[in-house]
């Protein structure tokens, strides 16, 4: 028996890395699990799910379980040249749920003079990790320093900036048209906005398109920087959706998918800003392979098909409707039987329907390719989908309404019914508002009418249940319509088949 059979897919992918990195020059670096908490509340934006496990130690000192790597190797950085190799396990809050996980990663670190040529490597040896795991995979590549200039050229105020990075990661082109419209963002910049959200492809075919984009000597270098450090490189695409954070990275940004696998299995990028936030004057650039995820691989269908989750009801109906018109039927639907899932083979489409509300969670999840659903629904649940249009169908509002007598008293809390918490507490916390939040899953309406709540927020469309029952709508939160959403990895592996289908159904507009 090898040393090896006893081992599980990811250890033996973990030995494989380290091995390989040790082989490059990347020494091991071996570090606590526990840190003081302060390390990352000073840092919370750059950590992964924003939340942080913390206990208190036997000196009464508040610490952290780690949620984090690079932070800790930044910290005790001293100068000079380091290239560093972990193997560590982080806790993380893993998504809406609010659990904690533990995720083993493994990761390289290079600390000290970043040039093109250590920029160059680090992007090779992404490259090499996702073929040592094995696979069809893809290097997607961006410039967070293109992204800054652009911003600087915009001119916009920092919860618009923060909008508009938003919506790039989203590729939402259609809420970043209508955002700068809203901000008065000038069309010179609004234009690249836009562009650059539907931006994806080949460096040999994006960049010149990205150079013919730039408005600003940063954007041109930035350009030229992108065009040097992917020379020659093999399986790149350059996807802006990918840019983070900007306060702490510049320069490149990667990610790395695996087929099979619903999101990236590798991340990484220039971290200079964050050396300087700690007072240290050096370049960064590194990447972590999330290991845990390797266990979630499922074979891909042989069938080949861009697969498609169809919300139930009227909604979906007119959906489905648009897709048969676009040439994607599949008769099989409109029959009497027990099938689950309706394929056209010839289209290279599938359907399969489910509860509106789990759209964006069969396509978050990779279940589905593309599925359709409100954005009443995106905006409650936050899924890491991609946006791709708004398709027009299904539109209402998201409203608070209350008795037709109701008057807000400001010396208690308001009491606010919902199916929808982060939504109205969003809403509220914009407005200063203290609220008391009661979740309901039915009958809305009925809670301020016996005196469990002073006001709903809820969908209302033509707003004759509220009327019939004596309430009426006091303030729109948010306009709602259907919206086209995208599995990230899928994207990535399957871009012309869902750019296809994508474009049939809307007509050829912007996505």
């Amino acid at each position: 028996m090898s040393r090896c059979d006893f081992l599980s897919l990811p250890e033996r992918i973990g030995l494989r890395l380290r091995e390989h990195y040790d082989l490059r020059g990347y020494r091991p670096y071996k570090m606590s699990k526990f840190e003081p908490y302060d390390l990352y509340a000073q840092n919370r934006s750059f950590v992964s799910g924003g939340n942080i496990l913390t206990f208190t130690d036997t000196n009464g000192r508040l610490m952290a379980l780690k949620p984090d790597v690079t932070l800790s190797i930044i910290k005790n950085y001293r100068g000079g040249e380091v290239k560093v190799c972990y193997h560590e396990s982080v806790f993380r809050d893993t998504g809406s749920l609010g659990e904690f996980r533990e995720i083993s990663q493994i990761g390289v670190e290079r600390l000290g003079t970043i040039d093109r040529g250590a920029e160059t490597e680090m992007l090779s040896l992404a490259r090499e990790s996702l073929d040592l795991i094995g696979g069809d995979s893809i290097l997607a590549v961006a410039s967070a320093t293109y992204v800054i200039g652009l911003l600087s050229f915009t001119g916009a105020d920092s919860a618009t900036e923060e909008l508009l990075v938003r919506y790039l990661r989203e590729r939402n082109a259609a809420g970043m048209q209508k955002l700068c419209r809203a901000a008065a963002v000038p069309e010179a910049a609004a234009e690249v906005w836009t562009a650059l959200a539907d931006l994806y492809g080949p460096a040999e075919q994006v960049l010149p398109r990205l150079a013919k984009l730039s408005r600003n000597a940063a954007m041109t270098d930035a350009v030229q920087e992108l065009a040097r450090v992917l020379d020659g490189a093999d399986s790149v695409r350059i996807d802006f959706s990918i840019v983070t954070d900007l306060s702490y990275y510049h320069g490149i940004v990667f990610k790395g998918y695996l087929a099979g696998i619903h999101t990236a299995v590798l991340s990484g990028g220039r971290y200079d800003h964050l050396l300087r936030k700690f007072g240290k004057q050096a370049g960064a650039i590194g990447f972590a392979v999330y290991l845990d995820r390797l266990d979630e691989i499922r074979p891909a269908p042989e069938d080949g098909c861009v697969r498609i989750a169809l919300p139930k009801g009227r909604l979906g109906e007119a959906v489905y409707e648009r897709f048969a018109r676009a040439g994607y039927a599949c008769p099989e639907i409109r029959e009497k039987n027990r099938k689950l899932i309706f394929e056209n083979s010839a289209a290279g489409v599938s359907f399969f329907w489910v509860k509106p509300s789990d759209v964006a969670s069969y396509v978050e999840r990779g279940a589905a390719d593309l599925g359709v659903c409100g954005s009443d629904i995106l905006a409650e649940y936050g899924p890491d989908v991609f946006e791709l249009a708004d398709l027009g169908l299904g539109r209402c509002r998201m409203c608070v309404a209350a008795k037709e007598d109701f008057r807000d008293d400001p010396a208690r809390p308001l009491r606010v019914a919902t199916k929808f918490p982060n939504t109205a507490r969003g809403y509220y916390s914009n407005l200063s508002r203290e609220i008391d939040i009661i979740r309901l899953t039915g009958s809305i309406e009925l809670a301020p009418i016996v005196g469990l709540s002073d006001v709903i927020v809820d969908i209302v469309e033509t707003g004759s249940t509220l009327r019939a029952n004596g309430l009426r709508p006091y303030e729109t939160v948010s306009e709602i319509s259907a919206r086209l959403v995208a599995n990230k990895a899928a994207y990535q592996f399957k871009h012309p088949r869902i750019r296809a289908v994508a474009e049939a159904i809307t007509g050829g507009g912007t996505l």
